[in-house]
């Protein structure tokens, strides 16, 4: 499927700078990242978008995952000012198609949803599973 982003928006497959990623998930209201842990983390992405309005990202979108079994989508952000235009599906989509372009049927894909974006993840297939999802704080 081709995914248009609306007028003035660019697509791109890659992930944004460290800065850059830093930034967007402070301002899209995510958990923050570390300049040292997103230098070490990106790298490791297996696919990704990054949305651009003239020379600013302004939304990204990671896959994680061993390439074969287990893939997340994660690092879902949009900035504030420019939420409500349809990025955040175009996002998803590209993501959701590079997975079934290059994913095995077989694999398991999980992400884990903020409330408000239920919704959103919904459109696309995905939905809540039984059991207790868990993380743990080292810090």
């Amino acid at each position: 499927m081709t995914i248009m982003a609306p007028p003035h928006y660019e697509l791109v497959a890659g992930v944004p700078d460290v800065g850059d990623y830093v930034r967007l998930r402070r301002v899209a209201g995510l958990s923050e990242r570390t300049p040292e842990a997103a230098a070490a983390g990106l790298p490791n992405t297996w696919f990704g978008i990054i949305v651009r309005h003239k020379a600013e990202i302004v939304g990204m979108g990671r896959i994680i995952g061993d390439g074969g079994c287990s893939f997340q989508i994660t690092d879902m952000a949009v900035a504030p000012d420019h939420q409500g235009k349809g990025l955040g599906q175009c996002i998803m989509q590209a993501l959701i198609d590079h997975l079934k372009a290059h994913a095995p049927e077989s694999a398991y894909i999980s992400l884990i949803a903020a409330l408000r974006a239920q919704s959103l993840y919904e459109r696309f297939g995905f939905r809540p599973v039984r059991g207790l999802g868990m993380t743990i704080d080292l810090g």
